[in-house]
């Protein structure tokens, strides 16, 4: 993460495109649910359902950094906006890890979905786009919670690869299983960054302090701290 002051202009103009990457989020993936759950509904596939929800919780993290950056001083609502982003990875995890487990015990076989093949592969489109501007803006700015809803919406993004994978060849081979074994690995992930949002492990804890003596890396980060998503990132 950057260690460079900013200037009031540049950070009130950081602040506003952060708001603004929430509002997108919010809205492609409140577009993107209705679609996926809708089309899971017609070829009972819960893969699709699932992944339609895993939708509205992305929504709901984009709506905590539109709630944080809507104040006058964004950093005074940073921890209690980590730990909300922290709830919806939880949440995440649960729906993926429950969906997967009831699918693979055989809770029947899901018809091909052109419509699920397409969203997914939007998704798989769109989603890289919005990590790579949050990432940046979030470093930047030296904002947690929006490093935070980065990784949140990169595992909205191995989730959509995942589910690309899993209907093209539930369509082709009628490999069901596919997709539920993936999304155990996702869940798992899911709780991981999940904890580390909770505890506030983010690259402001990594970050050198002022005035401190020790030379940061070429991150903006301490030395030995290899700290996901952005320090370790190098």
């Amino acid at each position: 993460m950057s260690t460079t002051i900013l200037s009031p202009q540049r950070r009130a103009r950081l602040n506003r495109r952060s708001l603004h990457l929430a509002y997108t989020t919010a809205g492609y993936n409140l577009l993107e649910g209705i679609v996926a759950v809708a089309a899971g509904a017609a070829a009972s596939s819960t893969a699709l359902i699932g992944f339609g929800l895993d939708s509205f919780i992305e929504v709901s993290s984009a709506l905590v950094v539109v709630w944080q950056f809507r104040s006058r001083v964004p950093e005074a609502r940073e921890r209690i906006a980590l730990r909300l982003i922290a709830l919806s990875f939880f949440a995440l995890a649960a729906w993926i890890g429950t969906d997967a487990l009831r699918s693979l015990l055989g809770r029947g076989d899901a018809e091909p979905s052109p419509v699920g093949i397409g969203i997914a592969a939007v998704s798989v489109v769109v989603m890289p786009l919005l990590v790579w501007a949050k990432r940046r803006t979030g470093r930047e700015l030296g904002s947690a919670t929006v490093v935070a809803d980065s990784t949140q919406t990169l595992l909205c993004t191995y989730l959509s690869a995942i589910l690309l994978v899993g209907l093209v060849l539930n369509a082709w081979l009628g490999w069901s299983w596919a997709d539920p074994v993936a999304g155990l690995v996702i869940a798992a992930v899911a709780v991981r960054e999940g904890i580390q949002a909770w505890r506030g492990e983010q690259c402001d804890d990594c970050a050198v302090p002022a005035g401190h003596d020790q030379r940061a890396d070429d991150c903006g980060c301490g030395p030995g701290c290899a700290d996901e998503p952005c320090c370790a990132d190098r």
